[in-house]
């Protein structure tokens, strides 16, 4: 399957709506516990000049982080359209000559959003309930299960797919945007001279005026921008126009206002112990706002779950990640898709996540540092970009890339005083990631190297057929293998074994290329290297999902007489072992990838192959 660029379709605005939904939910709902996080850092009685300089660095940090890194450089750098952490990485590791750290960094920083991605499900579920505690305080003991119960409902309705509550996640979301507006702008008319604060020199005289425990206060400022990461991630999906448009017409200007609202009323004096966000909201509007919060949080825990979907569909198809049953859920959208494995371990981590911190102030403390460190990660591969895509000089761009690093860097340091109040937890989650992902790299390519080093040629292979009389039987058949050279081991065996042979021979090996999508007439490339021997490659891009028969249905207009409904698909079973010699990897590596593979989708579902038309060979490999 491959996508067709079009300049027909939904408007700009079309497209920007449906953005507020998808691309936005975690970063529009920061405002739930954003600024109330902050004030818990300095003290329960701020000062004027603190809350001026509070609200001087959050706006200051969307303008920054978002508006100018996000949305004006790092939009900038696609990967035939598609953005995020993993496609730049690909974008960027066809530079032969830093692949291994171009690599390490990409992989890392998308293992770190998934360490993150089970806290913001939590967090956002507990602070938009935890409004009850001001509505009707009887129903505080109430809020934790009714978190709970919210969010296993959330990973329940997965498996039935999103297209149709997805159509309704835009207007909600601009209705949340449009609401919290108002309140901002009902608080800053009982304190107008919070405007001031616009002024960066009062969010940088606050940095300096109490030394190191100013400059800490960072890490909770910077949960104003914990879902920046998304505009560049789904950036695939609506295109860079949209998202902008979105970003600065409605989501900036409904954030902005209200972040000011909430510094207005602190400045009149409102209490900082309650939810201060909640205070804006008028008594008798307080329940209903309560239950668009809830709604708005949920839309934002669906967001961080359908990109991790995402994001593993990538994985797999890059080779970092097992393979793991990928439900379409949709025939509208490639994107709506279930992958019922990673659902259920965000359930377990979320709600475990939930029931272990209790309250959003407790996760605030472990929320923040993974998603940092994926921006700090963003910003080297940037400066990467900006040297060898955009081909500008040094200067240049250590200038503007340096600029972003030390921002982030800042954010980062700020943000590693939460590892012991529980930002460790992203961090164990993302380095597990990250080492499954290594160890089932490392693995496949030590099966690939074992393969082709056993490899026999074709015209030695044939010779002996012909030397052996093995018979030749009509049809075809086609062997999938991973070589990209040589005969297949398991055509080897399979004639070893079974002492005959097919007379139209098709050796098949899917390549996944760092590119997200591959143009149909690009797809599969044949030749014939002997008479009725043919090589074969199919090519997919990482947001694409394999079909070998449809594939191969093409194979006649190339000048191969393959009949798809005469074929026969051969594929090897590989039980892995360690290498007596001790030159292969680890043990311990050894037997992870082993179990890892062993219940790993098999190839007939992966590659969506005839169940009655697979031929399995079993075989053993040492690595």
């Amino acid at each position: 399957m491959s996508r067709t660029k079009s300049k027909l379709g939904p408007g700009v605005g079309v497209l920007g709506l449906s953005a507020l939904g998808i691309v936005f939910g975690d970063i529009g709902t920061s405002p739930l516990y954003t600024f109330k996080t902050i004030l818990n850092m300095t003290g329960s009685a701020p000062a004027p000049y603190v809350i001026l300089g509070i609200l001087s660095l959050i706006l200051w940090t969307l303008i920054i982080v978002t508006s100018v890194k996000y949305v004006g450089f790092a939009m900038r750098v696609d990967n035939d359209g598609e953005g995020g952490v993993l496609a730049l990485m690909s974008l960027l590791a066809v530079k032969k000559h830093r692949r291994p750290t171009i690599v390490a960094i990409g992989l890392f920083g998308a293992a770190l959003i998934y360490g993150d991605g089970a806290i913001t499900p939590a967090i956002s579920v507990l602070s938009a309930l935890e409004g009850l505690n001001i509505a009707t305080p009887a129903l505080r003991p109430y809020v934790l299960p009714a978190a709970v119960a919210i969010l296993v409902a959330l990973f329940a309705i997965q498996p039935l797919g999103t297209a149709r509550i997805g159509k309704a996640f835009g207007p909600i979301m601009a209705v949340w945007f449009f609401a919290i507006a108002l309140l901002g702008l009902w608080g800053i008319s009982r304190h107008p001279a919070v405007l001031v604060a616009l002024n960066p020199i009062y969010g940088i005289r606050f940095l300096f005026s109490n030394g190191f425990t100013s400059f800490l206060v960072l890490g909770g400022v910077f949960l104003c921008v914990t879902g920046a990461e998304a505009l560049y991630a789904d950036m695939g999906h609506f295109g860079p126009r949209p998202i902008r448009l979105a970003w600065s017409a409605i989501v900036l200007p409904s954030l902005a206002l209200n972040y000011a609202g909430q510094a207005a009323i602190v400045l009149g004096g409102a209490s900082t112990t309650d939810n201060i966000f909640y205070q804006l909201c008028p008594g008798p509007l307080l329940i209903p706002f309560i239950l668009l919060a809830t709604i708005a949080t949920i839309i934002a825990s669906q967001s961080i779950i359908t990109g991790a979907f995402s994001m593993t569909r990538q994985a797999i198809q890059l080779g970092w990640l097992p393979r793991v049953r990928i439900a379409q859920t949709s025939a509208e959208g490639y994107g709506q898709i279930y992958v019922g494995t990673i659902n259920w371990l965000l359930m377990i981590a979320t709600v475990s996540l939930t029931l272990f911190f209790g309250k959003s102030d407790n996760l605030a403390a472990a929320y923040g540092i993974a998603v940092s460190l994926t921006m700090l990660m963003t910003s080297a591969l940037l400066f990467i970009a900006m040297r060898e895509i955009w081909g500008w000089n040094r200067f240049a761009s250590g200038a503007i890339a340096g600029a972003f690093l030390c921002i982030d860097t800042s954010f980062f340091v700020a943000n590693l005083t939460k590892i012991a109040d529980g930002g460790y937890v992203p961090l164990l989650l993302a380095s597990l990631i990250y080492g499954i992902m290594w160890i089932w790299h490392s693995g496949s390519t030590a099966v690939v190297q074992t393969l082709t080093e056993r490899g026999v040629s074709v015209k030695e292979f044939l010779g002996s057929v012909v030397s052996r009389k093995i018979p030749r039987v009509s049809g075809t058949a086609v062997f999938l293998t991973r070589t990209l050279s040589e005969t297949p081991p398991v055509m080897v065996w399979h004639v070893l074994h079974n002492r005959a042979l097919h007379e139209l021979l098709v050796v098949l090996t899917v390549v996944s290329e760092s590119v997200p999508w591959i143009e149909n007439s690009k797809r599969l490339s044949l030749v014939e290297i002997e008479p009725n021997f043919w090589r074969a490659t199919a090519r997919y891009g990482f947001m694409e999902r394999p079909n070998i028969p449809e594939v191969l249905g093409h194979a006649f207009e190339q000048g191969c007489p393959l009949q798809i409904d005469d074929v026969v698909y051969y594929i090897g079973h590989e039980t892995v072992l360690g290498r007596e010699d001790g030159k292969g990897l680890p043990h311990w590596v050894t037997v992870v990838f082993a179990w890892m593979e062993r219940n790993s989708v098999h190839v007939t579902d992966f590659f969506r192959l005839p169940g009655d038309g697979v031929v399995e060979i079993g075989r053993q490999i040492a690595i």
